[in-house]
């Protein structure tokens, strides 16, 4: 009973890597709520909810999808706020598990074993659960609500063992600050322990509204060459290795690749509005209730020249973009296929 269903997967990565190598677009990031029962310092979007009335409904979400067809095969990236505080999440990951690679960000919270089997069946590819800190009490002390910690890594398990290829469909996202950077190998060796993955991306504090306000800061440079380290270490990070070759770099004010957003990725907010990325999203260029996508990824792909000059952020969107975008290069061809295969 798994041949058709793996020979489907089969035939969507493929179709997928062509487009890679064909310079299609291939990566979209989806707020599908700002709505979230958390109150995460570094995040502004709780803060910015909109009725679930307003927000994208389930038949917007089913023509985005086939909307996205037109352009490519695409990485959907389904985050918040918290986006498992919507109910209709399972049959939001179908709509885009019917042509794409649905991938999901949540912090744990609602995480179920009966959820978790429905969102698999549903096409979800790949999971990451938020935990910045190998101990509960700063986790939960970020985050808000006591016992954050101990959800989270209760949703990590329940995930690995529900997922058709278990541990290597999910894995642990942290927020890289100055306050956590230094205990990264603790978490590293939490998650390996587990047998999941983990990813990491740099706070953002140059964007729209991105945590300029909070008490959260960028790490020193050496953060980079720390991490580095720890990349070769442990081979469950799952990352490109050119993401943390120019982290240092950033975080020294100094030079990194020409951002590429807009063109092969680009932001879809909770309302329909459509940025070059998360970062610009007081910028959108259009909605996708009121035109077709082609014709707003068109005007993104006119803001090349603008965006290119844009160095706020250098967080995992952008080096997942940077690393494969524009046809990719050796290294991360090879990253891609041994260090993030989802099965």
């Amino acid at each position: 009973m798994r041949r058709l269903p793996a020979l489907n997967e089969a035939v969507r990565d493929l179709q997928f890597a062509w487009g890679l190598a064909r310079g299609a677009p291939f990566q979209v990031l989806v707020q599908v709520t700002n709505r979230c029962n958390m109150r995460c310092s570094f995040c502004d979007f709780w803060s910015n909810g909109a009725r679930p009335e307003d927000e994208l409904g389930l038949d917007d979400y089913r023509r985005l999808s086939a909307e996205l067809l037109g352009l490519g095969r695409f990485i959907v990236s389904i985050e918040g706020g918290e986006p498992l505080g919507r109910p209709d999440m399972v049959e939001v990951v179908r709509a885009f598990g019917a042509h794409h690679l649905p991938t999901l960000y949540t912090n744990g919270w609602y995480v179920t074993e009966a959820l978790a089997r429905d969102l698999w069946a549903a096409g979800l590819v790949q999971v990451g659960v938020s935990i910045d800190y190998p101990d509960a009490a700063r986790h939960d002390g970020k985050r808000g609500p006591e016992g954050t910690w101990a959800r989270a890594w209760r949703a990590v398990e329940v995930l690995r063992d529900t997922a058709p290829h278990g541990g290597s469909q999910v894995h642990v996202m942290t927020v890289v600050m100055e306050s956590n950077w230094r205990d990264l190998g603790a978490l590293f060796a939490q998650s390996a322990a587990r047998g999941v993955g983990h990813v990491t991306t740099l706070l953002s504090t140059g964007g729209f509204r991105r945590g300029q306000a909070g008490p959260d800061r960028l790490p020193p440079p050496e953060a980079a060459t720390a991490l580095g380290a720890l990349w070769r270490r442990w081979p469950h990070v799952r990352f490109f290795r050119e993401y943390y070759a120019h982290m240092g770099s950033f975080l020294r004010g100094g030079p990194t690749p020409t951002c590429r957003a807009g063109q092969q990725s680009f932001n879809v907010d909770h309302l329909g509005n459509v940025s070059s990325c998360i970062e610009k999203i007081d910028r959108p260029v259009g909605n996708v209730r009121r035109e077709p996508l082609a014709a707003i990824h068109a005007r993104l792909v006119g803001l090349a020249d603008e965006v290119a000059r844009c160095n706020d952020c250098w967080t995992a969107c952008r080096g997942f973009a940077q690393a494969i975008g524009g046809g990719g290069s050796p290294r991360a061809w090879r990253d891609l296929a041994a260090r993030m295969r989802s099965r």
